[in-house]
């Protein structure tokens, strides 16, 4: 079992910065791929960004050139680097780790953006 945890999430101002970790209880790099979804009241959950073991990245279109996922697998950390927040990105983010046959979920923390 592996246990993801979020940190980083809470309260800005419309243009803002939020830095979101998720830190894994062991080593990442194992994993196939890791990212982050978020989850709007009254809306399903949708992907935010994914990185994969070869280090591929994809964006959702509403977040490209806004937001950006890194990973650290010395730290078992990935990393969401929001910028130029848009009260419209207001959710709960929650983090993921795929491999075969598994699909972890961590709690979530919620970010929200005030206009």
């Amino acid at each position: 079992q592996v246990q993801l945890v979020e940190s980083g999430g809470g309260l800005v101002q419309a243009g803002g910065s939020l830095r979101l970790s998720c830190a894994a209880s062991r080593t990442i790099f194992r994993f196939n791929a890791m990212g982050w979804y978020r989850q709007a009241p009254g809306k399903q959950r949708e992907r935010v960004a994914v990185i994969t073991s070869g280090g591929s990245i994809d964006y959702a279109d509403s977040v490209k050139g806004r937001f950006t996922i890194s990973r650290d697998n010395a730290k078992n950390t990935v990393y969401l680097q929001m910028n130029s927040l848009k009260p419209e990105d207001t959710a709960v983010y929650y983090c993921n780790a795929k491999a075969v046959g598994l699909d972890y979920w961590g709690q979530g923390t919620q970010v929200t953006v005030s206009s």
